[in-house]
């Protein structure tokens, strides 16, 4: 199968054809007779990655909270899954099928296909949204397209790994009207300590908040070429199509997830993200100056809070031996008056009362939703926004992506939260793109 090739309309069109042309067989309750949902009222969904998280997400995982994944409800049909390896694709396809065939001993059921190419994917007319877990590379890219070509899209962190690239995701989900939901599920799940966390910070129990400790350091991509003669492509394995906008270099033994990535990349916007939530405002702005000292990145708002990159330095927070907060996920808030620690463990305090007491009717709300995948798909039904939209999706990407420029220059830096720029610094400035290899260059 091709897996090159300039993305144009008429490739897309090519596409559509053979997938309209596709069988495709409706069992008799499909009308909704026997309370499941008409397949007018099901979201169709494609798949683009289901290795690890993907397969969790399609199958059921420990991060998608939802037992038997999306195939396993009657709200969603499953019509792709898309993988560079033929062994995902495949069991990927076999296990959809096999799920729908329990549901419908008949025999008569609406049939999931496997493709190489999301291309292809995207160019089904019959198909409302995708969910993206593929390399980190491929996200911002992806997301692009997915919103060229009138998908809703659900896509793992981190949204993009360059600003740039993050800010024409952005762009394209706001310019095509698209639902997005980034893959940072600590704002719906965990029991809502998450959120909880940030409405006490908001609403002012710790006093005025001062500084935020994130508990990891900003991250990025630092694209390598392997040179010499490589190792034999594993069978079934698209490895041109596996690079995609990736510098091209021989295969190396390597093909995950997190390649070509460095610093926090894999964790980072999870803790950023909450970092965000608890600032007021913060999920349409940043900060105006990034710094590296002490082995940590730092980053100070308009509004004098600064956020560290790095662990709280009291594992404690001030509470003695038989409390230790690991930040698994989060991160710390110091106030004038408190301290408000939260992971996907724990939420603690000091002073406890800060705890104790009920958050009142005029106190501070965010967004409430104790389901991420849910809150995607009910957003895409009634087109609100989600929880995790793409514009805090990509300011959470791009606060840990400043800190990693941070962390190269070592030294000092002016960011221009509106114009989304260093001032004053062309070198900076470069390191927010880079040139990806072709035909992948769609940002």
């Amino acid at each position: 199968m091709k897996t090159a090739g300039v993305c144009t309309r008429r490739a897309f069109l090519k596409a559509t054809a053979g997938a309209v042309g596709a069988p495709l067989v409706i069992p008799a309750s499909a009308i909704g007779g026997d309370g499941r949902p008409s397949p007018a009222e099901r979201i169709t969904m494609g798949f683009i990655g289901v290795g690890g998280q993907g397969g969790g997400h399609l199958y059921g995982g420990a991060w998608t909270y939802l037992p038997g994944g999306y195939v396993a409800r009657d709200d969603v049909q499953v019509l792709a899954v898309c993988d560079v390896r033929r062994d995902r694709r495949e069991l990927g396809v076999n296990r959809v099928n096999e799920h729908y065939s329990r549901k419908n001993p008949s025999g008569a059921y609406v049939s999931a296909r496997g493709y190489v190419d999301f291309r292809e994917v995207l160019a089904r007319p019959d198909i409302d949204a995708v969910l993206i877990a593929t390399p980190i590379y491929w996200h911002g890219i992806m997301t692009i397209m997915a919103a060229r070509a009138g998908k809703d899209i659900y896509c793992e962190k981190p949204t993009a790994c360059f600003i740039g690239e993050s800010k024409a995701a952005r762009d394209a989900v706001k310019r095509y009207a698209r639902v997005f939901q980034g893959g940072t599920q600590q704002r719906s799940e965990y029991g809502g300590k998450f959120r909880w966390a940030c409405e006490l910070v908001r609403s002012g129990r710790i006093g005025t908040l001062r500084s935020v400790y994130a508990c990891i350091n900003g991250g990025g991509v630092q694209f390598e070429r392997w040179f010499g003669p490589g190792k034999p492509v594993p069978d079934g394995l698209d490895w041109d199509l596996y690079l995609g906008p990736a510098p091209w270099s021989p295969y190396n033994g390597q093909a995950h997830a997190h390649m070509f990535g460095t610093g926090g990349i894999n964790w980072g916007q999870h803790h950023y993200d909450v970092v965000q939530w608890a600032i007021a405002g913060a999920d349409e702005t940043g900060p105006v100056e990034i710094w590296f000292e002490q082995g940590r990145p730092m980053y100070r708002y308009a509004n004098g809070v600064v956020v560290y990159g790095c662990h709280y330095p009291d594992p404690s927070i001030g509470l003695g031996g038989k409390v230790r907060f690991a930040g698994e996920g989060g991160c710390v808030y110091v106030g004038t008056d408190g301290i408000i620690a939260v992971d996907r463990q724990q939420i603690i305090a000091n002073p406890p009362d800060i705890l104790k007491k009920p958050l009142g009717p005029d106190d501070a709300r965010v967004y409430f939703s104790q389901s991420h995948s849910g809150n995607f798909l009910e957003c895409v039904r009634t087109r609100k926004r989600t929880i995790c939209d793409i514009e805090s999706s990509h300011r959470a990407a791009s606060l840990m992506l400043l800190g990693w420029i941070a962390e190269c220059l070592r030294r000092r830096l002016k960011w221009d939260p509106v114009a989304e720029r260093f001032e004053n610094d062309d070198q900076a400035n470069r390191m927010l793109s880079t040139t990806f290899r072709p035909p992948w260059n769609v940002v």
